[in-house]
């Protein structure tokens, strides 16, 4: 019989927490599948929105099946003047992704009657949460420059209408094709943080609403999302293609992280980075040239020098954000396109939590004291703990 310590694992590292039919990652040959097909296939061949209804209802649809998804998603993608009001009271320097947390769980005042039985409530809410998000997100970025709201343009597809609410022009439509893509090579991968932490607050049987507020929080934190904004900041501070090498040497001497490289599961480069590798280059070759993505394709060639036989390899952040700074996107917005791509795997795995829920309920291993003594109020003694400001509250 096993003990609790040969059980335990930090982080729940490679523990299965789920059956799932959404999504597959093969580390070792690259490949990432959703529901089955090859992530190169779909990146080439669909729209975000049918990979969407792929992930969701685990087909792909029919083309009257995906003209009515679009219409429905077209038709509702305005939010309540509540809501853009409410986002007026948030503070001007806040991060978007907190803005985007908050907002998702507010859709839930308007919409949560959480009747999960239902597959008419279950179809509005997907349509709801796909089509509103972006919507939030660009609506946040200009009221924090103090301007209105951009309305959507109904006439405008799914990857289109984001640009042109950021910016009240329409996009070229080589550069929502490519965006388009990224929303595709985003939408799902596996049991990640966020989507544990959307499977978790689903298996309460809580409001769709609060299960992806759950998840865009759990995105926010630094080690999941945001790896593409850091990948910017890290090709400026190298500066030249000459500065590459002795960086690499001196993060591989500190033992610091080369943001933008390696990955919990591919131990091979990441298939969605060899195609987002691929749409940079096109797009560069047809809007002008980026001085960063030199640095970026020596840094790869050195790094795989050094340790690429340890399986490190650039991951999807690498090369994504160089496509969104050459589409005009401002950087502290990176991390809600990963949410409003990732809204349609964490809706996935919503549905198919519900379909065989059973609560969340891990057990601990308990490492404290046992058998202690009640001190009385007037025996106790303050104590500061290592390392901490002595003037600190405890």
């Amino acid at each position: 019989m096993m003990t609790d310590s040969e059980v335990f694992k930090e982080g729940l590292a490679g523990v299965p927490a789920a059956k799932s039919r959404v999504s597959h990652v093969d580390g070792t040959d690259g490949i990432l599948e959703y529901r089955g097909i090859r992530i190169e296939e779909l990146a080439k061949s669909s729209s975000f929105i049918e990979v969407a209804y792929l992930l969701i209802w685990g087909k792909l649809p029919t083309q009257g099946e995906l003209e009515e998804f679009e219409y429905e998603i077209r038709t509702h993608r305005r939010i309540k003047y509540h809501i853009r009001d409410m986002m007026k009271c948030f503070p001007e320097t806040g991060h978007p992704m907190d803005a985007l947390q908050t907002s998702a769980a507010a859709l839930g005042l308007f919409y949560a009657r959480r009747a999960l039985d239902d597959p008419n409530y279950i179809r509005a809410a997907v349509v709801r949460l796909l089509a509103k998000i972006p919507t939030m997100v660009a609506a946040f970025h200009m009221i924090r420059e103090g301007n209105d709201p951009i309305q959507p343009n109904d006439k405008l597809d799914y990857a289109s209408n984001f640009l042109y609410m950021l910016t009240e022009k329409e996009p070229d439509p080589f550069a929502a094709k490519v965006f388009d893509v990224c929303l595709t090579l985003h939408a799902e991968h596996t049991m990640n943080a966020s989507t544990f932490s959307a499977r978790v607050t689903a298996s309460t049987l809580t409001d769709p609403y609060a299960v992806i507020a759950s998840a865009v929080g759990t995105l926010a934190g630094p080690l999941h999302g945001g790896a593409n904004e850091e990948v910017l900041n890290m090709l400026e501070e190298i500066g030249s293609v000459e500065n590459v090498r002795p960086y690499v040497e001196k993060c591989l001497a500190n033992k610091q992280r080369i943001m933008g490289f390696g990955h919990r599961v591919y131990k091979v480069k990441d298939p969605r980075a060899i195609i987002l590798q691929d749409l940079a280059e096109q797009l560069f070759a047809k809007m002008g040239h980026d001085e960063y993505y030199e640095i970026a394709v020596e840094l790869e060639k050195v790094v795989e020098e050094y340790v690429g036989q340890k399986g490190i390899y650039p991951n999807v952040d690498f090369y994504s954000g160089l496509v969104y700074r050459k589409l005009d996107i401002p950087s502290d917005l990176f991390t809600p396109l990963f949410a409003i791509a990732r809204v349609a795997g964490w809706l996935a795995h919503w549905k198919e939590q519900l379909s065989v829920n059973k609560i969340y309920r891990p057990t601990q291993i308990y490492i404290g004291d046992h058998n202690l003594s009640y001190v009385p109020m007037t025996e106790r003694v303050v104590s500061v703990a290592r390392n901490e400001d002595p003037n600190a509250i405890i």
